[in-house]
């Protein structure tokens, strides 16, 4: 039986121009097309296409020169057409003409909701043997249109996120050809759709192209039985496709590459079947969730919106409340849409990081899963964050204590009228523990930006440059003032770096004057302020004329030595071997340390610990209860402990390297600061500033003026 003559829709270019600048394409080509040249290429395609199919036309209409780009009018499977909404009003004019033209040839028509974006066969491609449907999203297309398509056209779609702007339509990246050979640029997708078309195309099936083929619009290309026409191929490639046994011909469409367009845009092919679906399915779950807040002033709305799309979901807003003061909070509720329910889970708990709510109407109990290995969390296991969380057990909010970032939350309710609920380390887990699932039932609360402290109101996440310093160092001062005078607790994270840029004299003088309440490091600054007590050097170099020493490269070696033999620091210090220094005041005002200990180490000094997980644990004692963590150019140790630390604390980095702060103020903490400056320059001037102050706390220096 002979099958049925392929029917392609097009459009002539007569009215075809770069108008506006909606694509990365068209930026530079305003009103730079020629019409001859335009007209002339269009009439080679529609020759070389009408040998190998039939051509309809839809007559053009003045003011939309983009209607040549028939592929977007609409996606059709049988006797049905899915008509487009178009997502830039540069082109929501082609619609009613698109529209008369498909009900005029007796298509049934779907139209999907005004606010649902969806750009047809641009965005919308059949697998050539009518097993399923591709849809992309990302740009033009939403997410959430996918449903429709599949429920329309009884079919099972896959959707696939695009990445790349220079390829905003998946026509543009992406071509299924006969036989289940895929031809696509794989760079154009995100990670999870790459998976997605490996599992569904096998390998000896794909063809992937290079960035030269694919900016040429190679896959930008029109199949009919075998033969493949498009823009431009390369030799390579074209080699390959002859070799699976495709017909290729080439045909400049130069003026349409100037509005992103090539064979495929300016073609929607009519004759389109699919083989019967066991079920019409889009993977496209969706969930709502609230967000409360100053959602303008702190910039969060932006956040999860941004939070959403860069982790391959969409979002619509369903209700968006704005305080009429700058005083009130706003609420918005937000329908969230994901391609899998997995990348749903994903999204909603960094949403729920960021403080939103599932709705709460439901009051839907916390999943809890039972530990069956030890050190083995259950697969969907909830990641903690440093703020406060809470989850919903048994009617009641019940607070997770032992705040971290990192780890799991475990729930003990031998007690059912109070139910306890602790983070805990993965490692760490029992079997029998009953651990916190999914995202159900967990909320994070976070501080309204309003309610930050004024007095420390700088401390707003963000990285000083040196021109600051003096300014920070000054309200630093006053703030370790306040917390000793109140009883409260400095920890001080420091490394080497200290006491090769001579800050280890300004160190030691915030721990004999009870600035300092714990100190963590690793052996280095050990070994080095050790050295500089016993030889006046540090890794052999006279730090007070900046030269190396005779034979001052065994300085440290010796010390380690030496601090070995008397059996620890204290012992050292207790006889009198080591009379200065950083770990000398320590020990001589009981200021508690921890030394974890590294592959690369010398030695290592005795106090230093170099099982790893006893070292987390000595660091997790010593900054509970820290009201401020100073952190002094060590990056690996500051990273640590910025992620033991609860929300609350007072986190400032001090580092010469932007990179290290950065990453630090970056932590999600409204109390952490990076300070980018030399760490004895900075030690020096909070010495001198708390000099200065001299006498009892009275009252805050007055909050920075927000630049």
């Amino acid at each position: 039986m002979t099958p049925a003559p392929v029917r392609i829709l097009m459009c002539s270019p007569e009215h075809y121009d770069v108008n506006y600048v909606i694509n990365p394409w068209m930026e530079g080509n305003i009103h730079r097309s020629s019409q001859a040249r335009a007209q002339q290429q269009w009439q080679q395609l529609n020759t070389l296409l009408a040998a190998q199919a039939h051509i309809d036309l839809v007559n053009p209409v003045q003011g939309w020169p983009d209607m040549v780009f028939t592929a977007n009018a609409g996606l059709v499977l049988g006797n049905t057409v899915v008509l487009s909404r178009f997502y830039h009003p540069e082109r929501q004019g082609e619609q009613p003409h698109f529209k008369a033209w498909f009900e005029q040839q007796g298509y049934q028509v779907h139209e999907l909701p005004e606010d649902l974006a969806f750009e047809g066969a641009g965005d919308a491609l059949l697998d050539r043997a009518g097993r399923w449907l591709w849809a992309g999203y990302g740009f033009r297309s939403l997410l959430e249109a996918h449903p429709y398509l599949a429920r329309w056209l009884d079919i099972e779609v896959l959707s696939l996120r695009l990445i790349d702007k220079r390829f905003y339509h998946l026509d543009t990246c992406f071509c299924p050809l006969s036989d289940g050979y895929l031809l696509y640029y794989p760079p154009a997708f995100d990670t999870y759709s790459n998976r997605l078309i490996e599992l569904r195309v096998p390998a000896d099936k794909r063809i992937p192209v290079s960035e030269a083929d694919a900016t040429q619009f190679a896959c930008n290309a029109v199949e009919v039985n075998r033969t493949l026409v498009a823009n431009l191929i390369s030799s390579e490639l074209q080699a390959r496709l002859e070799a699976q046994g495709f017909r290729v011909l080439t045909t400049d469409l130069s003026e349409f590459l100037k509005a992103g367009g090539a064979a495929k845009c300016l073609t929607l092919r009519l004759t389109e079947t699919a083989l019967p679906a066991a079920e019409p399915v889009a993977g496209v779950s969706q969930r709502l969730i609230t967000l409360e807040g100053h959602l303008v002033d702190s910039n969060l709305l932006n956040e999860a919106l941004d939070t959403i799309v860069e982790q391959g979901g969409s979002f619509q807003i369903q209700r968006l409340n704005l305080g009429s003061h700058r005083q009130n909070t706003s609420n918005v509720q937000l329908q969230v849409s994901a391609p899998t329910e997995a990348t749903l889970a994903t999204i909603l708990s960094s949403l729920i990081d960021l403080g939103a709510r599932l709705p709460e109407d439901s009051r839907t109990q916390v999943l809890l899963e039972t530990v069956t290995q030890p050190g083995v969390a259950p697969e969907d296991f909830y990641v903690t964050t440093i703020y406060p969380t809470q989850i919903y057990h048994q009617g009641q909010w019940v607070s997770v204590s032992q705040q971290r970032m990192d780890g799991v939350i475990v729930l003990q309710d031998r007690d059912q009228t109070s139910p306890q609920a602790y983070c805990c380390l993965i490692r760490d887990l029992q079997v029998g523990d009953r651990v916190v699932c999914g995202v159900d039932g967990i909320r994070t609360l976070h501080k309204a930006t309003q309610e930050r402290s004024q007095e420390f109101s700088f401390m707003d996440s963000g990285v000083s440059s040196e021109r600051r310093v003096e300014l920070l160092v000054e309200q630093i001062a006053w703030e370790l003032r306040r917390i000793k005078d109140r009883g409260g607790k400095t920890v001080v994270v420091a490394g080497p770096v200290v006491i090769h840029t001579g800050g280890s004299p300004h160190l030691a003088t915030l721990i004999r004057e009870g600035y300092v309440q714990a100190l963590l490091g690793g052996n280095a600054i050990a070994v080095h302020d050790l050295e500089q007590a016993v030889y006046g050097t540090s890794l052999g170099v006279d730090l007070g004329r900046g030269r190396p020493v005779k034979g001052g490269h065994r300085h440290h070696l010796k010390t380690i030595n030496t601090i070995r033999h008397y059996g620890s620091i204290a012992a050292a210090v207790e006889a009198n071997f080591i009379q200065s220094g950083i770990f000398y005041e320590c020990i001589r005002h009981q200021v508690p340390f921890a030394l974890a200990g590294s592959i690369r180490d010398d030695g290592p000094l005795p106090e230093t610990q170099m099982d790893l997980v006893k070292a987390q644990q000595e660091y997790s004692q010593l900054i509970q209860g820290a009201d401020l963590i100073l952190m002094l150019s060590t990056m690996l140790h500051s990273i640590g402990v910025g992620n033991m630390t609860p929300s609350g604390v007072k986190l400032i980095c001090v580092d010469i390297n932007p990179a290290v702060v950065t990453k630090l103020a970056d932590r999600g903490s409204l109390e952490s600061m990076g300070i980018v400056t030399d760490v004895g320059l900075f030690l020096s001037l909070l010495v001198q500033q708390l000099q200065r102050l001299g006498r009892p706390y009275l009252k805050p220096v007055p909050p920075l003026p927000v630049q």
